[in-house]
C-alpha cells in the first residue's frame, strides 16, 4: 500500500483508510530477537513449527538499498539477501510478535513473493459481527511511510469527506472543514453536509469506468499541494449546485473546535468537537476543558464521532480531564497485552509492561511537560461516536468505563481498533502486523467490533447505555438541534432515545462491519487512524 490512503473498486471513489491499526515506535522498531542482519542466514529450508529468530534474516534483502538513510543518518543495514530470506524474516518475526501468531498458518515461504506471502502471515478467524478479526495488516514503502508520519500534516483543502456510498450511485458529503484551509475560506465557503456531484467535470454519482474513477480520487484526495480541481457541490439545503475551484495545500488539523455550553432541565452540559489526538490537541483540549471548569458544566458531550485516534497519551489526559483525580489517582487508563510469549516485557523495547495511567498532568506534547491539567470530575459522559471512531477514541470510552465513569454512547457503532503494532522496516518496506491490544484497568481490550450503543439495530459491538442515531448533516456540528446533539442533550435529561435508524448493506468499508443507513467512512492517514507511542 502506498501513500494514497484510499482503496479504489473499478466502479468505486474510495474507502476509509481501513488498514490501520495501532500504532507505536517509528519504522525502526524492533521486533523479538533484534539485533543487526548478522551472518548470512543457513537455515532457509523450511521445517513447519520450526523457526530461526528473525534477527538472522533481518535486512537480508533481494535489492539492498545503498547509501544514507535520511531518516537515521546512517547507512542502510541492508546486506545481499533474497525473496526467501525476505520471506522467512517476515514468518520468524510473525511468530514471534504476533498477537494470534498460533492461528497463522505455516506456510512455505519459498512458494511465495513477499508482498503476498506477507498477506497470508494473520488469522483467518473472524469477529462475532463475520468481519475479518485482523483487518488491519499492511505495508508501506518506508520512505513513504517516513515522509507521512514525521510531517503530520496532510495535503488536502481541510475539507473531511466523508464516503456514504463508494459504488454508484455514489454519495460523498462534507463532514467538517478545518478553519482557514482553502475549503472553509472564500470563495469555497464550504460547510457541513455540502455533496460533492461532480469532479473536474466527471460525474461523481455515476461514473463508472477506471479512468473517470481515478480522476475522482485524485481531485478528492489530491497526492500534491498546489494542485487546482474544479467540483461541483450541492450545499444543505440549496435548491441548485454550484460550482468551486480549490488548490490543494499542506493542511494542519484543528484537533479541537466549537467549544460551547448549552443549558437544559438537567443543567450546563458542555460539548466539544474533538477530531484529533495529534500534539497541538493537548494545548487546545487544555484550554477546552478549563474553559468549561470555569463554567461549572454539570454534563458533558464530547463528541469523537470523526477522531481517528493518534497519541494515546492525550487520550489518557482526556479521560483524565473528564473524570477528575479522586476516579483515577493510581488506576490504569490502558496497558498492553501481547501474545502469550511475552506476559511481564515489551518484547519490542525490552522495558516492563507498565499500564498507562490517567495523566493528571501535562505530558509535553503542546502544554509544558509536568503542567497540572484542569478537570470536570464528572460521575458521567455523553460520547457522540460513529463508524470514524477509531483506537485512541476508543480507549477514552473503554478507559473510562474501567474505572466506573457512567458512558452513554450516541450516534454509531465505533470502528474496532483495541489493537496496535510497533511498524518495522524491513529492505525497504514497512510492515504493520498487530502485535497487542490495550484492556483498562478492569483488564477489558476485547471490542473487536466496537463499542454500540444499546438499542442499534443489528450491532455485534460491545453494547453500551445510550442512544442509536444517524448522522444529522442537515444541522451544524454544535448546534443543539443536531440530531446526535439533541439526543444525548435528551439521554442526559431524561433517559429517553428516539427510535434507531435501520442498518446499511452492503457495508461501505470492505472488510469491516454493517453500518447505520447513512454512515459514512473518511480517507485519512495512518496516523490518524492509530494508537501512537512516542519512545
Amino acid at each position: 500500500m502506498g501513500t494514497r490512503i484510499y482503496w479504489v473498486l473499478a466502479a468505486a471513489v474510495v474507502a476509509a483508510a481501513g488498514c490501520g491499526g495501532g500504532s507505536g515506535g517509528s519504522s525502526g522498531g524492533g521486533s523479538g530477537g533484534t539485533g543487526s542482519a548478522g551472518s548470512s542466514a543457513a537455515a532457509t529450508s523450511w521445517t513447519a513449527g520450526v523457526f530461526q529468530p528473525s534477527s538472522s534474516f533481518a535486512n537480508q534483502c533481494a535489492s539492498p538499498r545503498t547509501g544514507i538513510d535520511p531518516a537515521t543518518d546512517r547507512r542502510y543495514p541492508d546486506t545481499q539477501g533474497s525473496t526467501l530470506t525476505e520471506n522467512n524474516f517476515l514468518r520468524s518475526w510473525t511468530n514471534e510478535l504476533y498477537l494470534w501468531y498460533s492461528e497463522v498458518t505455516d506456510r512455505n515461504p519459498a512458494s511465495y513473493t513477499t508482498p503476498n506471502y506477507f498477506n497470508l502471515l494473520k488469522t483467518t478467524a473472524t469477529t462475532p459481527s463475520g468481519s475479518p478479526k485482523d483487518r488491519f495488516h499492511f505495508t508501506y514503502p518506508t520512505a513513504e511511510w517516513q515522509a507521512l508520519s514525521q510531517s503530520g500534516v496532510q495535503t488536502g483543502y481541510g475539507a473531511a469527506f466523508l464516503v456514504i456510498s463508494s459504488r454508484p450511485p455514489r454519495e460523498v458529503v462534507v463532514a467538517f472543514t478545518e478553519p482557514g484551509t482553502p475549503a472553509a475560506e472564500p470563495p469555497a465557503s464550504l460547510a457541513r453536509g455540502a455533496k460533492v456531484l461532480a469532479v473536474d467535470g466527471v460525474d461523481l454519482v455515476n461514473a463508472a469506468d477506471s479512468a473517470s474513477v481515478n480522476i475522482l480520487n485524485e481531485g478528492l484526495f489530491p497526492s500534491a499541494a498546489g494542485a487546482s480541481h474544479t467540483f461541483s457541490v450541492l450545499d444543505a439545503g440549496a435548491a441548485s449546485p454550484r460550482t468551486v475551484t480549490m488548490v490543494s495545500a499542506a493542511v494542519t488539523s484543528t484537533p479541537v473546535q466549537h467549544i460551547g455550553t448549552i443549558r437544559t432541565a438537567a443543567g450546563l452540559v458542555g460539548y466539544l468537537l474533538f477530531t484529533d489526538h495529534v500534539a497541538t490537541a493537548e494545548a487546545a483540549l487544555v484550554t477546552a476543558f478549563q474553559r468549561l471548569a470555569d463554567a461549572r458544566v454539570s454534563d458533558l458531550v464530547l463528541d469523537i464521532r470523526y477522531n481517528g485516534g493518534g497519541f494515546l497519551a492525550i487520550a489518557a489526559e482526556a479521560a483524565y480531564m473528564i473524570a477528575g483525580p479522586d476516579r483515577t489517582a493510581g488506576r490504569t487508563f490502558e496497558k498492553n497485552v501481547f501474545n502469550d510469549k511475552h506476559p511481564t516485557r515489551d518484547p519490542v523495547t525490552g522495558l516492563l509492561i507498565e499500564p498507562v495511567p490517567f495523566h493528571a498532568t501535562a505530558q509535553g506534547f503542546s502544554v509544558a511537560r509536568g503542567q497540572a491539567l484542569p478537570t470536570l470530575s464528572l460521575p458521567r459522559v455523553a460520547v457522540i461516536t460513529g463508524a470514524n471512531t477509531c483506537s485512541a477514541s476508543e480507549s477514552i470510552v473503554n478507559g473510562l468505563m474501567g474505572v466506573g465513569v457512567e458512558v452513554i454512547q450516541v450516534g454509531a457503532a465505533t470502528c474496532g481498533k483495541p489493537y496496535g503494532f510497533y511498524p518495522k522496516d524491513n529492505c525497504g518496506t514497512t510492515y504493520f502486523s498487530i502485535q497487542f491490544k490495550g484492556a483498562n484497568e478492569q483488564g477489558f481490550g476485547d471490542y473487536a467490533d466496537g463499542f454500540s450503543p444499546a438499542n442499534a439495530r443489528g450491532a455485534a459491538g460491545v453494547p453500551v447505555p445510550g442512544c442509536a442515531v444517524a448522522d444529522d448533516f442537515q444541522h451544524a456540528l454544535g448546534d443543539s438541534k443536531e440530531a446526535r446533539l439533541e439526543a444525548a442533550l435528551g439521554y442526559l435529561v431524561n433517559g429517553d432515545c428516539p427510535a434507531a435508524p435501520a442498518m446499511a448493506a452492503p457495508a461501505a468499508v470492505e472488510g469491516g462491519p454493517a453500518l447505520m443507513v447513512g454512515e459514512g467512512a473518511m480517507s485519512r492517514p495512518p496516523w490518524r487512524e492509530n494508537r501512537l507511542f512516542r519512545r
